[in-house]
């Protein structure tokens, strides 16, 4: 063998070693890792970088020679400095940087020299931050996608107001969704941007005093548990509150401190710690063993960050892609490049268009399908994929789920976890997609939460808040040597009525009074609300229940339940006053003066009558008509016959004996006129006395008050009723509302109580406006009153509570449930017609359609005291003729008046004897005492 051949075999082995060395050593690529230098979680990516870097060298033919670089977001001269000297490597690939400031540097150079760049964090710049299919893969979902996930949950969530507290002005951009598809007439959603300083418990403060209970929470990972901290010490995390955290690593937080607190803390979330593809992947970055470069680190599937995933799946697609190119046999070649001479990576373009080829909107159509490195699923090509692990599985591809870009590089595919916070813990609600933005699909079901709802009122005591007034509450009267606590200082409907749900419910409650004794009214200048709204508000209670009428007012500011009473406005008003009959009240229907012309106008006419007949010579009659030539003439109208004639007409009566004279006829025909007159004058007044009586009240509608002017009219100050007439568009109730405005002195009371005095103390000329039930309670205890006309309108009282609550709808429940069974009219009927009072007045029977009234005693009493005053008279003139005519006969018959008293009187008992002696005398006396002895 000469030595040029031995040479050429030495030279040929020499070829043949060096390329089975360079092929047992495998290839080298450069990358280069720019990383927060303030990270906290460095330590945990550190790891995950180490564990991959080592599994890449055994399994495959690449070996990665990483290039960290722990910047701080203000080092743009190193920045540039670093990534130059990188370039002088031969960099495969560039990972980070996470400062959006720093990412523009790199991105710009990445773009420029065609280098693939694969970010991790989330990009809120608007518009395609690169030119289409370039190097540049940003594995942070979207912001346009991100916010449509957050504006969903924010509409699932059936918020309609809510406060936003931000950190920096890149936190509206996540919310621009929800922000930009809200409605003009939609509740003002209000805006918090939180200080520099660590203490932000002014800023939540405003919070809540504000009264906003829905927060939704914008800040960075390390901010999140101090201000939950500082809401906590201000009040702001109680049961009524409900937070939205934005971020997506809230879960790796540490939440102990917050096990016991009822507070309803929803968040979102990209990694999901329970999949099994994150618990291998941790398992494997635990495992040690002798040739391993990195210590032993305990980290839990909960606690690994979004990045830090990103970050391990950026790797993995970049070596997964490197290498299925040189398999298919596509060469990349890397190059060292410079910044300071123009020129291009050889393999950057080749390698991004695999990626953008496999990883695009229509995976279903690759031709590379086999591969699959961009999906989440078992794959014997994926380098983590180790036979030698002690394990049948194989490890999972991207730990963030399937790996989707656009056309600029841009991840518009991911799924998202609505997670909420039990315990200590969290729980995962629903989940969320780009494919279907607008819905949310539920993991928890609609029985589960109502189950937990329900377990959870067991529990509960609700703080119950109410005003003084019958007969919804009612103070208990202090037994002597006692003192009364909770709930035995009251009763009432109200106390009964949440004894009846807390036994469907099984929960328990403790009453309260509120302080300012009102409802609950918006001051629109001072921008609050007081009474019952206010403490809800306010989170003081959990429940008020009285005759709290449901508006559309108080509906903005919190919950209401079914109605538990349904009513309306209507009128109160007084029942016509009785007053007592007099004794000669049938002398009502003439006055006095017309009573004594009317016997001045008899006497007198009387009188003309007598001087007429006796001028008039046709009424001097024959006294004996058998007599053709009387010596005397006889005239029959004395005083007393004149009298009779002119009473009798007057009467109605008239007489046996007529004028004859045509004088005399016509004095008596003008009496008679007289007395025709007067007579039907009086019986049409007096049967228009007799129905006044029975005539009810003057109005009957809201419309006769409004027509009318005698009779004032109110209402509660403040109350519903206000409300209903000072907003109503019907004219009849703005007219009405008008006048009671401008009435002087003020027809508006402070309570229904005063209101119902007013109404009792006015005599009918104040009526009151108040709701129908009040009405009825105060009709059952005051026969003096009436309600007039119907229902203005219709309402309801409804239990209010603060927004959102949880438990509303078991309420509703229960109080639908005593409305089938009856239970709720039993409590009214209990309170309104039995205790305190009640069923004392029954309703006034009479018919609208009766044309006539019952005369009582007390009505025609005075004509009885007429008769029997004129009977009086007349038997005191009987006696007075009586002893006059004894005397006449003691004279005539020359007998003593004992005698002649004792004959007429004898005489006059004697009911059978129907003649008597015209002239007695003392012998006839004589002879009737000798036959009375003989008998």
């Amino acid at each position: 063998m000469t030595a040029l051949h031995f040479g050429r075999v030495l030279l040929g082995f020499v070829l043949v070693f060096v390329a089975i060395t360079q092929k047992c050593l495998g290839r080298k690529l450069h990358i280069g890792l720019f990383l927060d230098e303030d990270d906290l979680d460095n330590q945990t990516k550190s790891i995950a970088l180490q564990s991959a870097m080592y599994r890449i060298k055994l399994v495959s033919q690449y070996r990665i020679e990483p290039h960290y670089y722990y910047l701080k977001s203000t080092d743009y001269f190193k920045t540039e400095e670093k990534a130059c000297k990188l370039l002088k490597q031969g960099v495969a690939a560039i990972f980070g940087p996470e400062s959006p400031e720093l990412n523009d540097v790199i991105q710009s150079i990445s773009t420029a020299l065609e280098i693939p760049h694969f970010q991790t964090l989330w990009n809120p710049k608007s518009g395609p931050p690169t030119e289409k299919f370039g190097q540049i893969f940003n594995m942070f979902p979207s912001a346009n996608t991100l916010a449509q996930a957050v504006a969903t949950l924010i509409r699932e969530s059936d918020w309609k107001t809510y406060t936003i507290v931000y950190e920096d002005e890149t936190g509206l951009i996540r919310l621009q969704e929800a922000l930009t598809k809200r409605e003009p007439l939609d509740p003002i959603i209000s805006y918090r941007k939180l200080g520099p300083g660590p203490d932000h418990r002014s800023i939540l403060k405003e919070i809540k005093n504000s009264g906003e209970s829905q927060i939704i929470l914008d800040c960075k990972i390390d901010n999140i548990i101090n201000i939950l901290k500082q809401a906590k010490e201000v009040n702001l995390l109680e049961e009524y509150h409900s937070y939205i955290l934005t971020n997506l690593d809230a879960h790796t937080l540490n939440w102990k401190e917050f096990e016991n607190i009822r507070t309803n803390i929803t968040a979102i979330r990209l990694i999901d710690p329970n999949s099994s593809g994150i618990k291998d992947v941790i398992r494997d970055w635990h495992l040690t063993e002798e040739n391993q470069q990195y210590t032993k680190y305990e980290i839990g599937a909960e606690s690994v960050r979004v990045k830090t995933a990103l970050l391990f799946d950026a790797i993995n697609l970049f070596i997964n892609s490197f290498a299925a190119m040189e398999e298919i046999g596509e060469k990349l070649p890397v190059k060292q490049l410079s910044c300071n001479r123009y020129d291009i990576a050889s393999h950057g373009n080749d390698l991004s268009a695999f990626i953008h080829r496999e990883c695009s909107n229509n995976l279903t159509e690759n031709p590379m399908l086999d591969l699959k490195m961009c999906r989440n699923i078992n794959v014997t090509n994926n380098i983590f994929a180790i036979p030698s692990y002690p394990r049948k599985e194989r490890l999972p591809g991207p730990l963030s789920g399937l790996l989707q870009f656009d056309e600029y590089g841009q991840r518009n595919y991911y799924q998202l976890q609505i997670i909420e916070l039990v315990n200590s813990g969290f729980r995962v609600t629903s989940t969320w997609n780009p494919d279907v933005p607008d819905k949310l699909y539920e993991t928890v079901t609609t029985e589960e939460r109502e189950k937990e709802y329900e377990k959870q009122l067991t529990q509960k005591n609700f703080r119950v808040v109410s005003r003084l007034g019958a007969p919804y509450l009612i103070r208990v009267p202090k037994p002597p040597g006692k003192l009364l606590r909770g709930n035995d200082r009251f009763e009432g409907y109200a106390v009964d009525l949440m004894h009846k749900i807390c036994g469907y419910l099984n929960c328990s409650f403790t009453f309260e009074v509120v302080e300012d004794g009102s409802y609950g009214n918006y001051n629109p200048e001072k921008k609050e609300w007081n009474g019952l709204i206010r403490q809800l508000l306010d989170r003081k209670a959990d429940l008020a229940v009285c005759d709290l009428t449901i508006t559309y007012e108080r509906r903005k500011a919190v919950d209401f339940t079914m109605p538990f009473m349904t009513l309306g406005i209507s009128i109160l008003y007084a029942k016509t006053v009785k007053e007592p009959q007099e004794l000669l009240s049938f002398t009502n229907p003439l006055s006095l003066d017309v009573w004594l012309y009317m016997a001045t106008a008899y006497i007198v006419m009387s009188m003309l009558i007598f001087l007429v007949a006796r001028l008039n010579p046709n009424d001097w009659e024959n006294p004996h008509p058998c007599d053709p030539c009387p010596q005397e003439l006889e005239n029959i109208w004395d005083i007393k016959n004149c009298c009779w004639l002119t009473l009798g007409s007057i009467m109605n009566q008239g007489c046996d004996i007529m004028p004859k004279g045509i004088s005399t006829r016509m004095v008596a025909g003008m009496w008679w006129f007289f007395s025709l007159i007067m007579t039907a004058c009086y019986t049409a007044n007096l049967a228009a006395f007799l129905t006044m009586e029975r005539m009810g009240p003057t109005i009957e509608s809201a419309e006769d008050l409004a027509g009318q002017t005698k009779i004032k009219y109110g209402c509660l100050s403040g109350g519903a009723t206000y409300s209903f007439f000072r907003d109503s568009n019907f004219s009849t109730y703005h007219r009405m509302f008008v006048q009671m405005e401008s009435a002087d002195p003020s027809v508006f009371e402070k309570d229904n109580k005063d209101g119902v005095k007013r109404v009792l103390t006015s005599n009918r000329k104040y009526a009151f406006l108040m709701e129908s039930s009040s009405i009825e309670y105060e009709m059952e205890r005051n026969c003096d009153l009436i309600q007039v006309g119907g229902l203005l309108d219709s309402k309801g009282y409804g239990i209010a509570m603060p927004t959102n609550a949880q438990y509303r709808k078991q309420i509703n429940e229960a109080i639908l449930k005593m409305q089938e069974s009856g239970t709720l009219t039993q409590l009214k009927d209990k309170w309104w017609k039995e205790m305190h009072g009640g069923g004392q007045c029954k309703e006034d029977k009479h018919s609208s359609e009766a044309t006539a009234t019952e005369l009582g005693l007390d009505h025609v009493g005075g004509v009885f005291v007429v008769l029997i005053g004129g009977v009086f008279v007349a038997l005191s003139i009987a006696v007075c003729e009586f002893l006059w005519n004894v005397r006449k006969i003691a004279v005539d018959g020359q007998m003593t008046l004992k005698d002649a008293f004792d004959s007429e009187l004898k005489f006059a008992m004697d009911i059978w004897a129907r003649k008597k002696a015209s002239k007695p005398t003392s012998q006839t006396v004589s002879l009737e005492k000798l036959s009375n002895k003989i008998k």
